[in-house]
C-alpha cells in the first residue's frame, strides 16, 4: 500500500479519524499496562519523547515553504507516531 496524499479537502476528516482511532488504541494499551504494573520506565520515557518529536516535526511544517500551514501536513507526524505505537503495542 502506497502513501496517501492528504491534499484533497476530504482527506483531512479521514486523517483526523485515523489519528483518533490510533491514539485511542495506544492509550488503551498503555492504560492497561499501567493498571497491570507492566509499564516500564522506558515506555514512560518513550511517551514523553515521542510527543516532543511530533510537536517538533509539526512546528517545522510551519517554517517550511512547501506545504506550510496545512492542517493535514501538521497532523501527519502525530498520525505516523500513533500508528506505529498502536502497531508496536498490539504485539505486546
Amino acid at each position: 500500500m502506497g502513501k496517501r496524499s492528504y491534499r484533497s479537502p476530504a482527506a483531512l476528516p479521514l486523517l483526523m479519524a485515523e489519528l483518533a482511532y490510533a491514539s485511542w488504541e495506544t492509550i488503551a494499551h498503555r492504560s492497561r499496562m499501567m493498571a497491570l504494573g507492566a509499564c516500564t520506565p522506558a515506555e514512560y520515557r518513550r511517551m514523553v519523547a515521542e510527543k516532543m518529536r511530533a510537536a517538533e516535526a509539526s512546528s517545522m511544517v510551519l517554517f517550511r515553504k512547501a506545504g506550510a500551514g496545512t492542517a493535514a501536513a501538521m497532523l501527519t507526524p502525530w498520525l505516523s507516531r500513533a500508528r506505529s505505537n498502536a502497531k508496536r503495542l498490539r504485539r505486546k
